[in-house]
């Protein structure tokens, strides 16, 4: 049986509401066969949703480094489950950090946010050294920005599309566009409904599909049920949502 891997869990210190540290993360999936999930730090904890002109500061890049401090110690201390912590980027685009041991890239941000500097020289520094990686991106952003993320500014780099695409601009949109047919693009299940899921195993089948909960605002023994109890799939593809996928792509 392949490692159980939750592939969208935040989880840090720092921002307490709702708690979302790694024990309370663990009890929230205890009885279930989750051995290992891919962390990043919660919106919080590395720039201000709330405002739109928000200025980044001294005080938010040390939150920043807090928070993957945090996860990188779990990647090493804790020893009966696995955690493989991924770097929150952003505006500062800190591409050296990329060289700590981080498996993966969380780049995220919701309509009415404040805006990636995508004109900055960095940005693109960084889209370079996470192609020289081959780390994978979890890519939450506007439609717009992610056809222009993947289809221009960082072409060959292997994107997950969380939530099956439910706050990229809708799984048919996306669907339209014609994301989901290339070889590079792969999609999260966390709170997607079984219907959506579903009609993505018809039309591309489950290598690209990757199980996701997005604690704390999705319990995961709920999401998992929701892979566990499909039956229009045999248990190795199940076994590839569960893990294998995730694990494919982290290396």
């Amino acid at each position: 049986m392949v490692l159980i891997i939750d592939a969208h869990v935040h989880c840090g210190i720092q921002d307490t509401f709702p708690p979302q540290d790694v024990n309370t993360y663990r009890r929230s999936c205890r009885e279930t066969p989750i051995g290992g999930a891919v962390m990043f730090p919660p919106v919080a904890e590395v720039y201000d949703r709330y405002d739109p002109s928000f200025v980044d500061s001294l005080w938010w890049r040390d939150r920043r480094r807090k928070a993957h401090e945090y996860l990188l110690g779990l990647a090493f201390s804790i020893k009966d489950f696995v955690v493989y912590p991924f770097l929150f980027v952003w505006n500062d685009f800190a591409w050296k950090e990329l060289e700590r041991g981080f498996r993966g890239i969380k780049w995220h941000r919701h309509p009415e946010e404040p805006r990636y500097h995508y004109s900055d020289p960095r940005c693109a520094l960084m889209i370079d050294e996470i192609r020289r990686r081959a780390l994978p991106v979890i890519l939450e952003e506007e439609f717009t920005e992610t056809v222009s993320f993947i289809k221009e500014r960082a072409r060959g780099v292997t994107i997950i599309i969380p939530h099956l695409g439910l706050l990229n601009g809708g799984y048919n949109l996306i669907k339209r566009e014609g994301l989901w047919d290339l070889p590079n693009v792969y999609a999260d299940t966390a709170l997607a409904d079984v219907s959506t899921i579903k009609d993505y195993i018809r039309y591309y089948g489950t290598e690209r599909l990757i199980f996701g909960s997005d604690f704390p605002f999705g319990d995961p023994k709920r999401e998992l049920r929701k892979i566990i109890e499909l039956k229009e799939i045999s248990e190795e593809e199940r076994e590839r949502i569960l893990g294998g996928n995730i694990l494919r792509i982290i290396g």
